[in-house]
Order: C-alpha cells, then structure tokens, then sequence
C-alpha cells in the first residue's frame, strides 16, 4: 500500500437499507452500487445513531454518539465549538476537502451557520427548494444553467410524490458537477470531498424520465397489517411525523400533500405504498446514474484504485411500515438501518457482504484509520479498517448498536418531547420509550419486519430482564466522562 488514499463520502438522505439490487432487492435498479459492493465490501446490518438528520449526522462526523455530542435535535440554534469533525482532523493532517449538499448540523433555514469544518470548497444546499439565503444550487441554476430556481420548482409536484425537475437540472447532478470539478483539480496531496445530496428525502419527486422506469402495481406493498393501526393508538403522544398509522395499501395517491416550500412533512392517511415507492426507488436509481458519473472520473483520470470511496445514508424512512411515514420516535429496521458500502482497491479486500453489526459512529475513525491519521480518545466508534483490510472475521465487529431519539424532530404534529432509545444485538431488538410505560422488543429472527411485540409477553419475561439489564449499559456507554483527569483531586 503506498499513498494516502483520496477520499470519496457520498451521503444519501432517508435511504434505507433494502435499497441496493445487489443485496437483495430484484426491484430497483443500482448497477453502479452493486459495482461499489463487489469492489469493496457492502455492510447489510449497518446502523444510524438516530433515526433524524442532525443527530446522525454530527454523531458520523465525529466519531461520537448523540448523547456524548449533545446534538439531539433537528433545528438547533447551534452546533457545540467543542465538537471536531473529522474533516477538520484530516484537512490538519494535509487533506485538501471540499463538499457539496447539505450539512445539516444546527438550524438549516434561511442559511445554516458554518462551523470549522476543514473544506476548501463548501457549496452549500441544504434542500433543492429555492427559498434558503447563500444558496449554491440556486446559483448554479441561475448563473449556468440560465433557469430561474423558483420558476423550475413551481412547475413540479406540489405534493409528497410526482415528478420533479429534470434530470439536467437536478440537485443530484448538481453534487456531481462540483465534485467532478473538485476531483480533477491538480494537487500535491490526497483530497476528500463529501457529498451529501438531498434525496432520496421525500417529497418522493425523481426526475421525470426516472420515475417513468417503475410501475407501481409490479412493486411490492409496505409492512403492514391491520393490527398495525391498534398498535399505533399506544404511541399517538410520541413524536413523529405519523400520529395515527393510514393504510399504506390503498387504491390511490392518497390524500394532496402540503407544497415543496414545506418539505411535506404530513404525511397522507391514506395511499398506496407503491405510488411512493416508485418515486422513491426512482430517485434511488437517478442517485446511482450520478454516483456512477463521478466514479467514471475517478477511473479515467487514473485515481480509482488509490481512492476510498465510501457510500452510506444518515438514516432510513417507514415508507408506509406498520402505516407509518418519514420519521420519528420510532426504531423499525426500514428507519433506522441504512446501507453501507465501502471500497478501495489498493487498500481493502473486494467483493465481501458482511453482516457484521455497525454503526455510522464507525466512519470517522475508520477515515482516520485508512489516512495514518490517528483518532482522539473521544471518539467513540471502532474503526472498520481491519475489517475492511481483511484482518479480522468480516461477519463480527461488535455485540450490539445503539441509536437514541431525543425530542430530535422540530417538524411534528405532537408537542410534547419524547426520549427514545434502542440496543440491538443482531436478533432481539429493544426499544424503550423513557417516562412512559411504552416498550418493544422484537426477535428480528423469527420476526424479521417487527410485527410481533414481545415486550407484555409474560412468557418473554426472564428474556426482557436480560435485555432490559443489557440495554442499560449500552445506552450508559454512549455518554461521554468529559475533560481529561489531570489529577486525583
């Protein structure tokens, strides 16, 4: 192994697990994906820190979990100057970095406050919607594509789901035009540019000539039986976009949702799943077509094989799950469980699907790790690189996931705060709703899309202590003991 690796981050918004063609899903198309997994090795149990955005994100950035940063809500006044990213690290380290899209640390509208980031070149876009201040997307459509941004958008969906912009014009290909143009700047040193498009955020609006590509009748429905709705009635005062389970298989688009100007954050109570899921899968596959652009500059100028790539999500959506949308204080596999690829030819194994437990927290020092950058003791995640580099069992990395909801949604129907936390070992999954009585426990074995609630079982009993008792220490161990001692006094 010789230089250091140039870094690829591509991040996705609200991409689930089960959304890649080569880990199982004959239904949606993603050959440059499936090229990245056999190139590289594809995490199918990877896990975020929270099921929303903000957390999430500062939680991979810096190597450490939610309740450590004390970044737990979305819409936050600001991100703590005491939190280091790892871009930050490794542009100290002679990394030239630069990044495209959203960063969503703190308070996003009308422009988010930059933080000490360590990017030489930052265009900022939080979301495609022509109504943000310094807007990096919004200029490039004016300045060289000669369009007007609130002209294009008030042409398109004004609902959850339809047709959006074209493809040409698309903020997804906006993130590959400033990433080809980052990457194929002459340097003397190793770069990183991150890119953190949009989708495939609802409202679900691909471009038209992708949503085209999926006929809804041939895709399957969501996870839901009718006992789903008498579930929910138990969780209506916890926060999250879905109050009240709708019917995800019904005959039709459901109920108008409200305009692009609010990112449609009600969701319909009633609607076929499949009408979402074909401009869901429909954006997917428009975010593979321009990964896959990148990529192809990679190759042909040479840099691929000394380049890690790495592509993730910040975390899944319900997509009509037990009649339940976008996000919340909720932990189901779709929400909370996102893919994970990673490759680098000159530096890790090929062509590996691992099962292993993982957790974004894992990113920063897994970064770290492959650029000789060694990482603070404040991060909390474990490195994937000898995983990666085939040091070690590729199907174990740790016993169990943490992920934590913390009155973290600034844009749902209930007011009142909720606190949620979930440890997941690989089979039982619990969930406990703290200052409620609430609880789920689900044996992901026998019960793999989380139908069957074990936590009032009486014959579950002796099996909840145990998992009660375990998800203690887990949660206990996200916090962070603060300062270094100096002395015993």
């Amino acid at each position: 192994m010789g230089e250091r690796p140039n870094i690829l981050w591509y991040c996705t918004d609200h991409q689930r697990y089960d959304t890649v063609h080569a880990l199982g899903n004959p239904h949606i198309r993603t050959p440059r994906l499936d090229r990245l997994a056999a190139d590289g090795t594809a995490f199918t149990r990877a896990y975020a820190q929270s099921p929303v955005c903000t957390p999430s994100r500062a939680s991979f950035l810096t190597g450490r979990y939610p309740a450590a940063t004390q970044v737990l809500r979305n819409g936050a006044a600001a991100f703590p100057a005491h939190e280091i990213l790892v871009t930050r690290l490794l542009a100290d380290a002679g990394y030239d970095c630069g990044m495209a899209g959203k960063m969503h640390l703190a308070r996003a509208q009308p422009i988010e406050a930059r933080v000490d980031d360590g990017f030489s070149a930052y265009h900022w876009s939080h979301h495609p919607y022509p109504n943000l201040e310094n807007h990096a997307y919004a200029d490039w459509l004016r300045d060289e594509k000669g369009v007007d941004p609130h002209e294009l958008f008030a042409k398109t969906v004004n609902g959850y789901c339809g047709p959006g912009v074209p493809s040409d014009l698309h903020q997804t290909t906006w993130c590959s035009e400033m990433a080809i143009r980052f990457i194929t700047q002459k340097r003397g040193g190793p770069w990183l540019f991150n890119i953190n498009c949009f989708d495939p955020h609802p409202p679900f609006d691909p471009p038209p000539e992708y949503l085209e590509r999926y006929d809804p009748t041939t895709l399957p429905r969501a996870h839901y039986r009718q006992s789903d709705a008498i579930r929910q009635q138990d969780f209506g005062s916890i926060q999250q976009h879905s109050p009240e389970a709708g019917n995800p298989h019904g005959s039709g688009p459901g109920e108008p949702g409200v305009a692009w100007e609010r990112m449609t954050v009600q969701p319909p109570r009633d609607y076929d799943s499949r009408v979402l899921l074909a401009g869901y899968y429909g954006m997917i596959e428009h975010i593979d077509h321009q990964f896959g652009r990148i990529v192809e500059v990679l190759r042909d100028t040479g840099q691929l094989d000394n380049t890690l790539i790495l592509f993730h999500s910040d975390h899944g959506d319900l997509m009509g799950d037990h009649g339940l949308m976008y996000l919340g204080c909720r932990f189901f596999e779709g929400l909370v469980r996102v893919p994970m690829i990673v490759s680098w030819p000159e530096g890790f194994g090929h062509g590996v699907i691992s099962d292993a437990l993982v957790e974004l927290v894992d990113i920063a020092p897994t970064l770290l790790d492959a650029a000789g950058v060694e990482a603070s003791p404040r991060m909390q995640g474990t490195s994937l690189a000898p995983l990666l580099r085939r040091d070690c069992d590729p199907g174990f990395h740790k016993p169990h996931v943490v992920c934590e909801f913390n009155d973290s949604l600034g844009t749902t129907p209930i007011s009142s705060p909720s606190h949620g936390t979930m440890v997941c070992d690989g089979r039982y999954k619990s969930a406990v709703y703290h200052g409620t009585e609430l609880g789920e426990i689900y044996d992901l074995q026998s019960d793999p899309h989380e139908f069957e609630n074990l936590w009032d079982d009486p014959n579950c009993a002796g099996l909840k202590s145990d998992l009660l008792r375990r998800h203690l220490d887990a949660v206990a161990a996200t916090h962070d003991a603060g300062i270094s001692r100096q002395s015993a006094y």
